[in-house]
């Protein structure tokens, strides 16, 4: 019988071009497979694709790259000769405060921890003594739940689950991260940012156990980094590599439904075709590929009705002006970070004085914008669209976004945008399918939650897998690209003779 590296050929669909979907088809076209990816918009990304108007480049979703070796690893994998290039940050994040104060987040701890001591008053001590935690936090959660499968009982039989046992109780889990930061610091300002990192999977700081925490070490401890060319350079780079190996691409192509024949995947159908495959694997939103693609499946109820993440609105605006002290990640804190998260969790609208996110690359990327002008990505977190209608709020928090910019820059920001679009969470669940606008899936509001996710495969449905934000190990694209590695691993060891 034919066969390579011991490997049987198989044809293989996936749906959705996501980051997650892209891993996941690099990695198993690499180990031999057949990959076919339907993907119902003209173009590959997911949420991380990139958009032009009038000189400038806008990317259009997430703004923060770590892990790279992750990318690294599938330029190995694919032995592709042109690396991902990319550039390790100096300062992460520029912070700034209603009262004035301005804090620079250094990647360098020493300087960090500096710059705490002498804006904020905090002891160095505690601040290296905060990040070694976090750093503890990683090195013993990371291996057994992040790089690899939760729902497999052989993946517990070994010495990193033995350790994750033993070092449970001190992992935070019976606190939550804002009562963690607020033992470890004197100043709320230093409370405020690292209560954060939350926000990195849609969470509620004053919800989120403490070992979320374990979030700000990807940036002091591992790094953060910029694609020389902008973030979506990552999903150019990534398609590049599926093609190099191989991968075929139907753009335009929605599926409708997931055929199942006797719990055992049978294809799926797209734009009014069949394509038959014995595996299937999701790129898209468990919700939507259980109420959309698998109608008739026995649906995961708990996991469905699981409190969603926060959503998102943006603001593209194109800004005649350079701000000096502005750099490529920006921060300007709302007054009451706690009744944000309020807001954000239990209401259908953002809060009046929210936080605002700046995000820049023409900063590094001097062709993202004219001369003398730069990029801004204006985000707010807002809730997610639960009754999936059009945004009414959008008009009002416009104002909102404007008046604390011009507050806290102490400019006239209106005076300087020449462009702007907009991204709303009824636009991101149109464009991605996302449940609502949510970014990342599930939140992690509570110590279960934070780590039980869906399972990267079906326990039900023979030959369906599944990969991205909405399932383990979670959203943002380190953790998709984990997914599509720990997906394909399982494919890979189900059809290997």
């Amino acid at each position: 019988m034919f066969n390579i590296l011991n490997f049987i050929i198989n044809t293989i669909n996936i749906i959705g071009s996501g980051v997650g979907g892209l891993a996941t088809a690099i990695r198993l076209a690499s180990n031999g497979f057949d990959l076919n990816v339907f993907e119902k918009n003209s173009y590959p990304g997911g949420k991380l694709t990139e958009f032009y108007k009038d000189g400038y480049r806008f990317d259009k979703g997430p703004s923060l790259f770590t892990l790279p070796e992750l990318i690294d690893e599938l330029t190995k994998l694919c032995n592709y000769k042109i690396p991902f290039n990319y550039t390790k940050l100096k300062t992460i994040t520029n912070y700034f405060y209603e009262d004035g104060t301005t804090l620079s987040g250094f990647a360098d701890q020493k300087l960090f921890a500096k710059e705490l001591s002498e804006k904020l008053g905090e002891s160095e001590e505690r601040v290296f003594e905060y990040l070694k935690k976090s750093k503890f936090y990683y090195d013993t959660t990371a291996d057994l739940f992040l790089n690899q499968s939760l729902h497999q009982i052989k993946n517990f039989i070994n010495i990193k689950t033995l350790k994750g046992i033993v070092c449970a109780p001190f992992l935070g889990l019976n606190k939550t991260m804002n009562l963690q930061n607020e033992s470890q610091f004197k100043n709320k300002k230093t409370v405020q940012l690292f209560n954060r990192y939350a926000t990195y999977n849609g969470s509620d700081p004053y919800k989120a156990p403490a070992l979320m925490n374990i979030v700000n070490h990807l940036e002091f401890g591992l790094g953060a980094y910029l694609p020389e060319k902008g973030m979506h350079q990552i999903t150019e780079y990534l398609m590049e590599l599926a093609k190099h190996v191989g991968v075929k691409f139907y753009f335009s192509h929605l599926v409708t439904e997931i055929v199942i024949n006797k719990n055992q995947v049978n294809g799926l159908t797209a734009n009014g075709i069949f394509y038959k495959s014995n595996s299937v694997v999701s790129d898209v939103d468990m919700n939507f590929l259980y109420h959309k693609l698998l109608p008739n499946a026995i649906k995961p109820k708990k996991l469905l009705e699981q409190e969603k993440s926060s959503s998102a609105y943006v603001l593209y605006w194109g800004i005649k002006k350079e701000f000096k002290e502005l750099g490529l990640h920006n921060i300007l804190f709302s007054d009451n970070y706690k009744e944000e998260f309020n807001f954000l969790f239990e209401n259908t609208k953002p809060y009046h004085d929210p936080t605002i996110y700046i995000n820049i690359t023409s900063k590094y990327c001097k062709n993202d914008a004219p001369d003398g002008c730069e990029n801004w990505f204006v985000m707010v977190n807002v809730p997610h669209n639960k009754n999936n209608k059009s945004i009414e709020y959008a008009a009002e928090l416009r104002t909102h976004v404007i008046n604390k910019i011009n507050r806290i820059l102490n400019t006239q920001i209106e005076k300087y945008i020449v462009v702007e679009e907009k991204l709303d969470p009824f636009d991101i669940e149109t464009e991605t399918s996302s449940f609502g606008g949510s970014l990342y899936g599930n939140a992690s509001n509570n110590k279960f939650s934070a780590f039980l996710r869906h399972s990267n495969y079906s326990t039900k449905i023979k030959g369906l897998y599944l990969v991205g934000g909405s399932v383990h190990p979670g959203g943002g694209i380190p953790l998709c690209l984990l997914s599509g590695k720990i997906t394909s691993k399982i494919i890979i060891e189900r059809n290997t003779k």
